[in-house]
């Protein structure tokens, strides 16, 4: 018997590095030059975040399902519990 690894993917591939060059060359051509933009004006504070978002982008083109899941996402049908939500929950504890 075997574990899957934990920083893999359910199909045994690797995840994209978080990397700006990595992301960049994930990401499909029409995405990779509003990536740059929005990479060049981001201060120090927001960097990190801009490199998250587009990562997680990067990763879902990159997903065969990845259209039905955004599409799920944008509809509100897809399964598990709002991240606003959450953040509700959380912050009444």
């Amino acid at each position: 018997m075997s574990a899957a690894s934990l920083h893999g993917h359910h199909d045994g591939s690797q995840p994209i590095p978080r990397t700006q060059d990595a992301v960049a060359a994930a990401l499909p051509s029409a995405q990779r030059m509003e990536f740059y933009r929005e990479m060049g004006e981001a201060d120090d504070a927001a960097i990190g975040g801009v490199l998250r978002r587009w990562w997680l982008r990067a990763e879902l083109y990159r997903d065969p399902e990845g259209d039905r899941i955004h599409a799920a996402v944008q509809a509100g049908t897809a399964p598990g519990t709002p991240a606003s939500a959450v953040l509700r929950r959380l912050g009444a504890l």
